[in-house]
């Protein structure tokens, strides 16, 4: 595990095993082992793909005591962890009529818009962060085939729901937004509602596997283009 500075009153941990997935649980697991203890000085704790960030209160402690603590945590990062993921299915309009790039990805790889469809939808997806918007869950990793780069230019409005694909990730837009992922679907459910508690349906290590549905079951759902 390696520590880094990141502001004031924060540090982040690099977790460097060979692979993702471990990484990942790495990251669960220290997050776990910090929010259990509950110390008074730790303000907020959040792990993504192989990275914790750790929040404290600067007038409770400094840079060079928590990273004492956090080496002494090293070494019960295999804990096992006690929040089980859950896995949500999200079902998803696929090759709606808008905007989509479901074509031009065919054409990339050489196969047909429903292979395509078929081979991200088989997938069990992993949670791995969340970030960029409130709601917006990095999923990985997409089948090696249909993985695609993301778009030269971005778009300047990506539609509530949209479902894309960058490079081996996938992920919803939680609301309406700019960006330059690789749309191949709409999505009916809310991924963001600030009413509620907690407002995001998901948490970093969660897993998501996606269904596809007819246009008539997507505006039942309420869904809109």
């Amino acid at each position: 595990m390696e520590i880094k500075i990141a502001g004031e009153n924060s540090l982040i941990c690099y977790f460097n095993a060979a692979d993702l997935k471990t990484n990942n649980r790495q990251a669960m697991a220290l997050a776990q082992l910090l929010t259990e203890a509950n110390h008074g000085w730790l303000i907020d704790v959040t792990p993504a793909y192989q990275s914790v960030l750790v929040t404290y209160d600067a007038l409770q402690t400094d840079h060079l005591a928590i990273k004492q603590f956090l080496r002494l945590c090293k070494l019960n990062t295999s804990t096992v962890l006690t929040c089980q993921p859950q896995r949500l299915e999200i079902p998803v309009l696929y090759n709606y009529p808008q905007n989509n790039d479901l074509a031009k990805m065919a054409e990339q790889h050489q196969m047909s818009v429903q292979s395509i469809i078929e081979l991200h939808e088989k997938q069990v997806y992993q949670v791995y962060a969340i970030g960029f918007s409130p709601g917006f869950a990095f999923l990985g990793e997409v089948d090696e085939r249909i993985a695609t780069p993301r778009l030269a230019t971005p778009r300047t409005r990506i539609p509530k729901g949209a479902v894309g694909i960058a490079d081996r990730q996938t992920a919803v837009y939680p609301n309406s937004s700019p960006g330059g992922w690789n749309i191949i679907g709409l999505c009916p459910t809310q991924f963001f509602t600030p009413e509620l508690t907690p407002p995001i349906p998901l948490k970093v290590g969660d897993e998501v596997k996606f269904s596809a549905i007819s246009p008539e079951e997507f505006q039942r759902l309420g869904g809109r283009y």
